[in-house]
Parts: C-alpha cells; structure tokens; sequence
C-alpha cells in the first residue's frame, strides 16, 4: 500500500490551478487579437467554462494506468466510508500491471490478504496463481483486485452498504486499468459489476459485457478449494478468456499447450 502523500494536490486543486491558468491564456490571447474567443459570441466566463471542461476531459483521460491507479488510490486514502474500516489491519487495494489487457476482481480480502495488504495471497490466492500460470500468464501480468477493500469479519458475505461505498474505487480502478477482458471471481465480483443477482452457477461460462469490456464470470477460487470438482468448470471458462483474446490479437507470454 503506497504512503499517504499529504503534499500532494488533489484533484479540485488541480482544478483551480488550471481554471488560472486558462483564464490567464485567454486574456493574453484576447488582448494580442490571436484566435481562440470571440467576445461577441461568446462571454468570456463561458469560455473559461468551456475549455476548462476540455482540458479536464483531456486530463482525467490522461491519468490511466499507474497514474491513475495512483490518483484513485490517494482518493480512498484512510478509507473510513464503512464500519469495515475499524476492523481492518490493512486496505488492500490492488496489484499486478496497471496496464493489464486483463484484470481478475475477487469478493473481499481474506485474513492473509488483510495482514499483508495484497489480494488473494492466501490458499485461494495461491490457487488463483495456479489458474493465471495454467492461462499462460505471471500474476505480474495481470492485475488483481477485489469489490471491498476491507475484510469483513469472519469473512462473511459483503453487505451492500459496504459493497455500495466500495464499488466506485472498483469502477475507477478498472477505468484507469482500461482491460480487455475482465474476469470476474464469484458471484459477488460478478453480481456487483453486471447489476445481476443471477447465480453464479448459471452465470459462469458465458462472456456479458462491463460498459463495453468483455466479462467471464466464474467460480471463485474458494469455492473450488471446497469443491474440487467444479476446477474443470472455470478452466473451461478460463480457457473460453484465453479464446476470445486471441480473437483480437492477445496471447499470453507463455501460451498454454493445447
């Protein structure tokens, strides 16, 4: 988990800094008679307002990948938007590529993840592992992450008010990853990012879409360490992921043998 940067300027800061400098440009450019606002078309606060509103499109675009992991991990900070906050030891926030063409999203941390900070590093976790270096890829390859950034006590199931102040963290963070495909780890991964409460049993094995990003719901790494038998069900989907990416010209580093 990267320290607490107090110094740092957040974003309505940012903002600020550039709603001056923009009003300082366009009143160079007004008085040198160069191009850019025409007064009597257009007042010269909406202007500000106008290409305010692009050049902040054209940055929030620009911070993807480590960037913007970084700007939304800062966002969380201390994060204390759900009673899981005072039960944590640590918020374990996310890990891999931060430019993965694909992101595997899990429930929640467990007690290993909530003592190291890192996701699925725990006996789900190392079979997790397993099953990405079984698709041909390195856990450094992709990227890793959970709906709830706390772990909730006992491990029991999210509640949705804690799903409901985690989920934008998960949204943004898979905005700035921009993935190819994402594979979503049982049925809270899956129900939460699908908007559907389908069980995961009918819902695994076929691809939905997450605002335009290919999805393959599948059983949770858990739930095959409690039932072994269902392993041959999420590498059929797994194997379905490794398909539908090469269709568009993504292979793993270390392609599987057939």
């Amino acid at each position: 988990m990267p320290p607490e940067r107090e110094d740092a300027p957040g974003p309505r800061e940012e903002l600020r800094a550039l709603v001056g400098q923009l009003r300082t440009n366009l009143a160079a450019r007004g008085r040198s008679g160069l191009g850019g606002v025409v007064v009597s078309q257009r007042s010269p606060r909406a202007a500000v307002v106008a290409a305010t509103e692009e050049m902040a499109t054209v940055t929030e675009k620009a911070k993807t990948g480590r960037q913007g992991l970084a700007v939304v991990r800062d966002d969380l900070g201390d994060c204390k938007r759900c009673k899981l906050a005072p039960g944590r030891r640590n918020l374990v926030y996310g890990v891999g590529n931060p430019d993965a063409e694909l992101v595997f999203v899990g429930e929640a941390p467990g007690a290993d993840e909530d003592m190291q900070g890192e996701p699925f590093v725990g006996k789900a976790g190392q079979l997790l592992t397993k099953m990405i270096e079984a698709m041909g890829y390195r856990r450094e390859d992709v990227y890793i992450c959970n709906v709830l950034k706390c772990r909730p006590p006992g491990n029991r199931n999210p509640e949705p008010d804690e799903v409901a102040s985690c989920e934008p963290f998960l949204k943004r963070q898979l905005a700035a990853i921009r993935p190819r495909m994402i594979v979503a780890l049982g049925k809270f991964a899956a129900q939460c990012l699908l908007r559907d409460d389908t069980p995961i049993t009918r819902l695994r094995g076929g691809f939905r879409s997450y605002e335009g990003i290919p999805l393959m719901p599948t059983l949770h790494p858990a739930y095959l360490l409690r039932d072994p038998s269902k392993k041959k069900l999420a590498w059929e989907d797994l194997k379905a992921v490794n398909a539908a990416l090469a269709r568009v010209g993504i292979h793993p580093p270390n392609p599987p043998a057939a």
